[in-house]
This record gives structure tokens, sequence and C-alpha cells, in this order.
């Protein structure tokens, strides 16, 4: 085909380039849904790669992605460019809260066994942080509730009984898509109903 047969986009219309990840980090900074739909599609993969990595556990890695994604939505206004790229800070993130999670789980393994040594009956300390965490959990049941179905079952079907995205499809029979939207969009949710400031 010659070069007046090749079809050319006039140079208004050709695509405009993706914004960088920075740019989006910005705008979720000001509160923009739709930025963070398109930063979480961005960099959900490298922060699940690394929190892989570390936890080599894939429902747990899926599990802290999860939870990164939540606290780069309510922290984005602390990232300072001058300090490095978007994707560093948010795998700097991921990194923190998949090493927390290990020692977290080592912890409560080593908790158990000294538990299991000595019989005592519970310092009061401990009593409170246990009451404590039954007030938080109603709360989160509360906020639970005023989700959509298909979030409310994304969520608990990925966080409490720790299937992947591929297997909460399976058991709602929606698209893998469909059951990540709803994902996000219930994290959202409930940070709202909870309160935490971003």
């Amino acid at each position: 085909m010659g070069e007046r047969g090749r079809l050319r986009l006039p140079p208004d219309e050709a695509p405009a380039p993706a914004p960088s990840a920075e740019e989006l980090l910005g705008r979720v900074a000001a509160g923009d849904e739709p930025a963070f739909a398109a930063l979480y599609d961005l960099v959900a993969g490298p922060v699940l790669g690394l929190a892989t990595r570390v936890l080599r556990n894939h429902a747990q890695a899926e599990e802290v992605t999860q939870e990164v994604l939540v606290e780069v939505w309510r922290k984005a206004t602390r990232y300072e460019p001058e300090r490095g790229s978007a994707l560093s800070w948010v795998l700097t993130i991921a990194h923190r809260r998949a090493v927390d999670r290990v020692r977290s789980h080592q912890a409560g393994a080593d908790r158990e066994e000294r538990a299991g040594l000595m019989d005592v009956r519970r310092p009061f300390d401990e009593v409170t942080e246990s009451t404590l965490a039954g007030l938080e959990q109603q709360r989160v049941r509360q906020c639970l509730a005023a989700l959509t179905d298909l979030q409310r079952e994304s969520i608990v079907l990925a966080y409490y009984n720790g299937y992947t995205y591929p297997e909460v499809a399976e058991v709602l029979k929606v698209a893998p898509g469909t059951v990540k939207t709803r994902i996000r969009d219930g994290l959202i949710r409930l940070r709202d109903c909870l309160g935490v400031d971003r």
C-alpha cells in the first residue's frame, strides 16, 4: 500500500498519553475516585508481586495488596515527588505492610506457644485489648451492612474466607474484573463509613 493509502490520525486526534502514576496520585490526593481506579490498575500488579515474594502466601499477599491500596487512597496527600517516584512510594508502603504481616504472624505464633507453656490468667491489658477489638469489629460489621450485596459478599469472601479474585468471581458467578471493582469501591465506602482520615 502506498503512502496515500495509509490511514493517519490528524495531529489533534492523536490519543493522549496515559497519565503517570505521579499525576494520578496527585489527583487521588484531591479525592478523585476515577484517578484512584486508574492508579489501582497501574500499581496493583507490582504491589501483589512484592507482597507475594515477602509473604510466600498468595491469599495473604492479596489481602496486603488491598490494605496497601486503601492506605494509598487515605495517605495520598503525604506523597512527596521530590523524594522518589510514585511507584517507589507505593512499594515502600507495600514492603512495610508485608513485613508487618510476617512479624505479626510470628508474634502470634510466639504468643500461642507461650500461652501453651503458662497456665495463668490473662493480664488486664489483654482483656482491654480484646474488648476494644470487639467494639471495632462491631463497627466494621455495621459498615459492611451498608455496602451493596455484591460489594459485601466480595469483601467477605476475599478477606474473611481467604478467597482469591478468581475464586470470588467463580463463587459469585461474575467476571473477575467486576469482583476487583466491587472490592475497590467497597473498600472506599468502608473507609468513609469508619471515618478514617485520608
